[in-house]
């Protein structure tokens, strides 16, 4: 499969997808204070080549799972980039002051096998 000129793809070869669930979704307090602090760590992180802070999407499907508070699409150019972000002091500051605000947390790791 090819690429035509108006496709893009994403850069990088690892996409980091991370999944938040908020202890108390509807305080804008602790909606605040998590955003601001995600913001803050992702700004920082020297691997980081792209990213997307989002809120579920208003779809309606059988295989969709909008029951999340926030997500997060990071990619990187490779595995280890990804892994020196995981031990990044800004991941480990956010994870530090965020924490105590989510009650769940799945991450999705991904390598990319589209090939022009």
């Amino acid at each position: 499969m090819s690429c035509s000129k108006n496709e893009k793809v994403l850069p990088g070869n690892f996409a980091h997808t991370v999944y938040f669930w908020l202890k108390n979704p509807s305080n804008e307090a602790d909606r605040l204070a998590f955003e601001t602090s995600l913001k803050k760590f992702i700004d920082h992180s020297p691997e980081i080549q792209t990213k997307h802070i989002g809120l579920p999407a208003k779809t309606d499907r059988e295989v969709i799972d909008n029951t999340y508070t926030y997500s997060l699409l990071l990619t990187f150019a490779n595995k280890a980039d990804q892994d020196r972000y995981q031990e990044d002091p800004n991941h480990k500051k956010f994870i530090e002051e965020s924490s105590a605000l989510w009650t769940k947390v799945v991450v999705y790791d991904s390598q990319n096998t589209y090939k022009k």
